[in-house]
């Protein structure tokens, strides 16, 4: 007897029923679920499941190993593999839509010990993109800030940051369902710190830096530096031309009527 209790603390060390560990994962890697067990015995029953209806994904006794390829809706299609001795799990390339609660029962005889595990995927994450910002109610072209907006789309779980050098500005975060977000920012001209738009999640980050001369064009007029926006770059571009066409013709105008 004493050394069959042995044989049982050897077996369900660490497995506690209560227990629930949290994992993360990028969507496309692979994600191993520990059983916590150092060697199934002959008689012991490895049990997986997943989801709240308790799908099996995966079974596994001395005698005998299945793995259920169909489980929910044939998600975990060829992505399932268990360890012959230990039972724990290996999902690879996995996805998005595995996200969920995985559970894994352990029966030994009348023994039964179980433990849970909190799977979050994460989707990959875009590159943000900056473009200079227009409304009606920014600051005037001629003024010395230039409205910029940072944009991603199709996301979830993710925040969008503003930092000017390593101190955050501002940032928003979203949740639960995939949408196209953007923050926006004032920047002034004579500013010459870098600003940099930062997109992360739990897992990884992208970080997108402001190319400040690209995004707010400069044109220069009689000696003066005026940033201004696109729309108005080309306005006053085509204004000062017509002036100056203006102006030749009225000097050309003059020297013919003198002549005359």
């Amino acid at each position: 007897m004493f050394h069959a209790f042995i044989i049982f603390c050897l077996c369900f060390n660490g497995v506690d029923p209560d227990e629930v560990k949290s994992v993360s994962v990028m969507e496309g890697h692979s994600v191993t679920l520990y059983s916590s067990i150092t060697d199934i015995q002959r008689d012991d029953l490895i049990l997986w499941t997943f989801g709240a209806k308790n799908s099996h994904l995966a079974k596994i006794n001395r005698l005998q190993k299945e793995i259920f390829h169909d489980g929910d809706v044939g998600r975990f299609r060829e992505r399932l593999q268990m360890d012959d001795r230990t039972g724990s799990l290996t999902i690879t390339n996995i996805s998005t839509d595995l996200t969920g609660l995985y559970r894994i029962e352990i029966i030994s005889g009348n023994k039964v010990s179980s433990k849970n595990f909190t799977v979050s995927v994460y989707a990959r994450l875009p590159v943000p993109v900056i473009s200079q910002y227009f409304s009606q109610c920014s600051s005037s072209p001629s003024s010395s800030y230039c409205s910029v907006l940072c944009s991603v789309m199709n996301v979830t779980h993710v925040t969008l940051s503003w930092f000017k050098g390593s101190c955050l500005l501002s940032s928003i975060s979203v949740s639960d369902v995939k949408t196209t977000t953007s923050l926006h920012l004032e920047v002034e001209y004579q500013d010459n710190n870098t600003h940099s738009c930062v997109i992360n999640n739990p897992i990884t980050n992208h970080t997108q830096h402001l190319n400040f001369t690209h995004v707010c064009p400069i044109i220069i007029i009689s000696d003066y530096v005026h940033y201004i926006g696109k729309p108005e770059a080309m306005t006053r571009l085509v204004v000062a031309v017509l002036v100056g066409v203006a102006a030749v013709a009225l000097v050309v105008y003059d020297v013919v009527s003198t002549r005359v």
